[in-house]
C-alpha cells in the first residue's frame, strides 16, 4: 500500500511519516504502466477541485513526471450518476486516482454521498491523515506530529437509515469485528513501520457499550501482538479537548468513521488549516488521494483564493506510492520551501497570494533546485 508523510516513516502497504512521504506497491497493487508512464484517474471535483488539480497538473508537466491523466468529471451537484460509475470503472482499471471533493447535498432529497460510495465501492478502508506542524506556518502549538487512522467503510456511514413512522428516523450505525481488525492492524503495522510507539484508540464505548464497545475491544485485542507498541484508549469528546490543550501527546490515532472526520478536522486546525493536510484512501487492491480535510469549497469556488498546498502534498505522497521517490522529494520540498519561505500566502493563511501565485512560487523553487 503506502509510505507517508511527517517526521517518522511508511513502507509496503503502509505510510510512512515523515515531511517527506514515501510508499511502495505490494504484489496485489499493480497500477497500469505503459513505456515507463503511469496511468493516473483524475478526478478533480466540486468547488476548488478544478483549480488545485491544475496546479497539480502544472507542476507535473514542469517536472516531466511519467503519469498521464485519465480524467473523470465527476460532480456532487446534481444526481448525475453517468460520471461517478465512469470514475470507479476508471479506478479499477488503472488502480490509483487522485481526486478532489465531491459535494454532497444536506438536503432530505439530494443524493448519498459520492465520497463516501466510491471508498465503499472499492472498499479503500484506511483513511491516512497525517497532522504534523510545518515550519513557516505559526500556529498556537509547536511540534505537533500525529497520524489518524480512520475506518473507512462502516460505522455512522454505512448509509442505512429509514424514518418507521412519520417524524421518527432510525439510523444504523454498523461496527462489526473483521473490520475493526483489519484497521486495527493497519494502525498497529503503520506505528511498527514509522518507529511510533503508540497507538491510541477514539471511541464512545462509554454510551454505545456494543458498537463501540466491540471496536475498542478488537484495537485492544490487536495490540497484544505487537509488544513494543503502548495501546491506550480514550473516549471521543475528550480526545477533542485533549487535541486542542495538548495535542503533542498524540501519536497514531485508530477511530471509526465519524470520529475519524471529527479529529481530522480538529487536527487540520492545530497547525493551520485544511489546505495543508495531505491525505489518502488505501486498500488492498485500490489506493485514492485526496487532501485530507474534506473540504468542498464552493464558496470560492473560480475565485483563485485556495491552497493547493494540500493537493500538491497529496499528488506527491502518492508519487511515493508508486515508486517515484525522487519527483515526489522534489516537489514536496519545494512545496515545504514555499510555506517556510512566507512570502507567498493564500487567504487561509491570512494572505492575498492566490492559487496561481502559489503554484507559480513552487515552479520557481523547482528551477532553482
Amino acid at each position: 500500500m503506502l509510505r507517508q508523510l511527517s517526521s517518522k516513516s511508511v513502507s509496503s502497504g503502509l505510510v510512512r511519516n515523515s515531511t517527506r512521504s514515501a510508499t511502495s506497491i505490494s504484489d496485489v497493487f499493480r497500477p497500469k504502466k505503459y513505456g515507463g508512464t503511469y496511468t493516473v484517474t483524475l478526478i478533480p471535483g466540486d468547488g476548488i477541485g478544478a483549480e488545485v488539480t491544475d496546479s497539480v497538473k502544472e507542476i507535473f508537466k514542469a517536472e516531466n513526471v511519467p503519469i498521464d491523466w485519465e480524467t473523470i468529471n465527476v460532480t456532487g451537484v446534481g444526481n448525475k450518476t453517468e460520471a461517478f460509475n465512469e470514475s470507479v470503472l476508471s479506478l479499477k482499471r488503472n488502480k490509483i486516482g487522485l481526486k478532489g471533493i465531491l459535494f454532497t447535498p444536506v438536503d432530505r432529497s439530494g443524493h448519498a454521498s459520492f465520497n463516501v460510495a466510491l471508498r465503499q465501492e472499492l472498499d479503500i478502508f484506511a483513511n491516512v491523515v497525517l497532522i504534523k506542524s510545518i515550519p513557516g506556518v505559526n500556529t498556537r502549538h509547536k511540534d505537533v506530529d500525529f497520524a489518524l487512522i480512520r475506518e473507512n467503510t462502516e460505522g455512522e456511514y454505512s448509509g442505512l437509515e429509514h424514518q418507521s413512522v412519520s417524524g421518527v428516523v432510525e439510523s444504523l450505525k454498523i461496527i462489526t469485528r473483521e473490520k475493526s481488525e483489519r484497521i486495527a492492524r493497519f494502525a498497529f503495522d503503520f506505528a511498527l513501520k514509522n518507529n511510533r510507539k503508540l497507538v491510541t484508540c477514539i471511541h464512545k464505548a462509554n454510551i454505545m457499550k456494543l458498537a463501540d464497545g466491540l471496536f475498542r475491544q478488537t484495537v485492544r485485542d490487536v495490540g497484544e501482538e505487537y509488544p513494543g507498541i503502548e495501546c491506550k484508549d480514550m473516549i471521543v469528546d475528550n480526545a477533542s479537548m485533549q487535541a486542542v490543550s495538548y495535542p503533542q501527546q498524540f501519536d497514531v490515532l485508530v477511530l471509526p468513521n465519524l470520529y475519524g472526520s471529527i479529529l481530522s478536522n480538529i487536527g487540520s486546525a492545530l497547525v493551520g488549516g485544511p489546505g495543508l493536510i495531505p491525505g489518502c484512501n488505501i486498500g488492498t487492491e485500490y489506493a485514492v488521494f485526496e487532501p485530507g480535510c474534506r473540504h468542498v469549497g464552493l464558496d470560492i469556488k473560480g475565485k483563485d483564493q485556495a491552497n493547493p498546498a494540500a493537493m500538491i502534498l497529496s499528488a506527491s505522497m502518492m508519487l511515493r506510492h508508486l515508486g517515484l521517490d525522487d519527483y515526489a522529494t522534489r516537489i514536496s520540498d519545494a512545496t515545504y520551501k514555499v510555506l517556510a519561505d512566507g512570502k507567498v500566502r493564500t487567504a487561509d493563511l491570512k494572505g492575498k497570494s492566490s492559487t496561481s501565485d502559489f503554484t507559480r512560487a513552487v515552479l520557481n523553487n523547482l528551477e532553482k533546485m
